[in-house]
């Protein structure tokens, strides 16, 4: 069975208490500035994975303002290895956009290591401005890069921003609910993408509401809710994937800016297990 991770940045809001209308950098810096103190580090962190665990998940995709390379030091890697450590959890992927020069992409690899961890998730400038610099980085480090699809309207135009070839070190981070929110079918993309998927986003989102809510990203169409509830084929996804021959991370996400999202992620988590019985 593919490995059923928690996205950490699933607690986007939490650190701003579920009221998230700065978007998504007001989440990032609230929770950057949460988790940074090297004092309450540990605690802090063992407290989130421990809910993780409680939600039945066995395996994270770490977002970087969780232990961000710019704050980490050495106490807070060793608190956070003792932690995944003590809760059960392998880290699959670190998760961000990690920066535009190579300064930030080594730190990025280095820490994935220390981890255990072989997939940097999101993206990084240099696969436009020098991608052979960042291939030879990937490969120095053992790590591969997987792209996220956000504004890209259809795989066609997530592959033209992966690029032809290195396919070892350059593949695909497949987010459903952004092909849904950009109108696209995405159990279609995933075929589509066949071969080039490194892990696989399943993410639901419900159709635009018709007034403005003052939330971000609900207001552009891309509201996150429980798997089967939006407007995602999301199972579809799923089963097309695996039928591929896909033996990467499947990541559960759902990222509401206005609520806890891990009653969600439990039943979530549940209906997944069910389709790979």
């Amino acid at each position: 069975m593919n490995p059923l991770s928690f996205i950490t940045a699933n607690y986007v809001a939490r650190e701003v208490g579920y009221h998230m209308r700065g978007g998504w950098g007001q989440g990032e810096t609230a929770a950057n500035a949460f988790f940074s103190p090297a004092e309450t580090y540990a605690e802090r962190f063992d407290a989130m994975l421990a809910g993780i665990r409680a939600l039945g998940f066995r395996s994270v995709d770490l977002w970087i303002a969780h232990l961000n390379p710019k704050w980490a030091s050495a106490k807070h890697v060793a608190a956070a290895r003792e932690a995944l450590a003590r809760h059960g959890l392998a880290v699959t992927s670190f998760a961000a956009h990690f920066g535009n020069d190579v300064e930030e992409l080594r730190a990025a690899c280095a820490l994935a290591r220390e981890l255990g961890c072989t997939i940097l998730s999101g993206g990084h400038g240099l696969l436009k401005t020098d991608r052979t610099l960042l291939t030879a980085v990937l490969r120095e480090y053992g790590v591969r890069l997987a792209v996220e699809n956000h504004p890209e309207k259809n795989p066609g135009e997530l592959l033209d921003r992966m690029g032809a070839g290195d396919e070892d070190v350059i593949g695909a981070a497949v987010d459903t609910g952004w092909f849904g929110t950009q109108g696209y079918d995405a159990a279609k993309a995933v075929s589509e993408l066949k071969g080039r998927i490194f892990h696989l986003h399943l993410k639901d989102v419900k159709a635009r509401r018709k007034e403005k809510t003052g939330y971000g990203l609900i207001d552009m169409g891309h509201e996150t809710c429980r798997l089967g509830a939006g407007i995602v084929p999301v199972e579809q996804c799923y089963r097309t994937a695996i039928r591929d021959g896909f033996t990467g991370p499947v990541y559960l996400e759902h990222e509401p800016e206005e609520y806890d999202p891990s009653d969600d992620l439990r039943a979530s988590l549940e209906l997944v297990k069910g389709w790979s019985k």
